[in-house]
């Protein structure tokens, strides 16, 4: 479960107050982007992070004024200029907007918060709904409301000049657990988040490369599933945080809940049973699938895929051969390859080298002498 969703329950269930600061918005290039979250209790400690440096620090100092004086929510504009990126090692050339939101315990709060815990922590997602922003009397800066699966609706963001065209941009990522800003008006802001369970990773094939795999993705925000036909290769001693399943490959997601945020690596130990699981994965409704193995192979399972009946541009979604190249051989270097690629899936970015071109290099240099 997301840490600071976690954390601020048990806080207002202990009715302790604190501070949960969002990003809201960003432009060009920031250490963060809409969704991160931190908490700061009222000692000061934190949980989540905004990026890190000066702006960070500065968005914790306002905080602890809110906690100290009792006050109410806080809207924050920060610019990353040159200076700020030289004094903290940030990227330089965006701005960050910042929700300052103080939560001060009581039944009303704590019912949403345990709906947004509940969303995170086993689903189904719910949308979040927060005024971040108001120049009208009638709407106040700080409601919030929870959207429930099932339409319900509870909270006090209740007009529905503001709750319909929310609801709407919020179903459009419900499942990814993701967040964004929504202008209503000139000085009205709504953000609007999709709280959901962190994606599933299922890794078929309990092996080398599917141990190593794990290992790494474990380091994400990913929960875990391991199957494969051997129980030897799919157990709690080898996969000790992953949920382990002993399923045949050629249906192997019969005990498995999946979602739309749901990602499947096929590197079982053969031909055979990579060309099961590819077709049983093709019939999901998932984010991603990736196939290990050679062009070769791959292609050879594409046109069996084909036979049975699975449309071309459903297999063209297909990462296959999976990963990013970077020279892989080794178990470990493969699993760099395929994590950075789900990473990738989840953040975005263009795969490309970061390192500067030549050309861009000695034009900055000569700028600055």
């Amino acid at each position: 479960m997301d840490q600071v969703i976690k954390e601020s329950l048990r806080l207002l269930e202990a009715r302790e107050p604190h501070v949960v600061c969002t990003v809201v918005r960003t432009t060009g290039m920031t250490p963060q982007k809409a969704g991160a979250r931190q908490l700061i209790r009222q000692d000061g400690s934190r949980v989540g992070t905004l990026g890190g440096g000066c702006v960070e620090g500065d968005v914790w100092y306002y905080a602890r004024q809110i906690l100290r004086e009792n006050s109410g929510p806080m809207f924050r504009e920060y610019e990353l200029t040159a200076d700020v990126a030289e004094r903290d090692g940030l990227v330089c050339g965006g701005k960050m907007f910042f929700f300052l939101e103080p939560r001060y315990p009581s039944d009303e709060k704590i019912a949403l918060q345990k709906a947004r815990a509940t969303a995170a922590e086993a689903g189904p997602p719910i949308i979040s709904v927060t005024v971040v922003r108001s120049d009208r009397p009638d709407v106040r800066v700080g409601e919030s409301t929870n959207t429930m699966p099932d339409g319900r609706i509870f909270g006090t963001v209740r007009r529905p000049d503001l709750l319909t065209p929310a609801i709407a941009l919020g179903k459009q990522f419900s499942e990814l657990s993701a967040a964004a800003s929504l202008n209503i008006e000139p000085g009205t802001e709504l953000l609007v988040e999709a709280i959901a369970p962190a994606p599933t990773l299922v890794i078929l094939g309990g092996g080398h490369v599917g141990k190593a795999v794990y290992e790494l993705a474990l380091k994400l925000a990913f929960r875990i599933v391991v199957i494969d036909d051997r129980e030897e290769f799919a157990n709690p001693k080898r996969f000790p945080q992953a949920t382990a399943v002993v399923a045949d490959f050629s249906n192997p997601f019969e005990k498995v809940e999946l979602t739309a945020n749901s990602f499947v690596l096929v590197a079982t130990r053969g031909h055979k049973y990579d060309d099961q699981a590819t077709l049983a994965a093709a019939n999901l409704n998932v984010r991603y699938i990736g196939l290990l193995g050679s062009r070769r192979k791959n292609l050879l399972i594409f046109k069996r895929l084909l036979e049975h009946g699975i449309a071309l541009d459903r297999i063209k979604e297909i990462h296959a051969p999976v990963g990013l190249d970077i020279g892989a051989l080794t178990p470990a270097e493969l699993a760099v390859s395929i994590v950075a690629e789900l990473v990738h899936i989840l953040r975005g970015g263009t795969c490309r080298p970061m390192k500067m071109s030549a050309d861009d290099l000695e034009r900055e240099l000569q700028e600055d002498t």
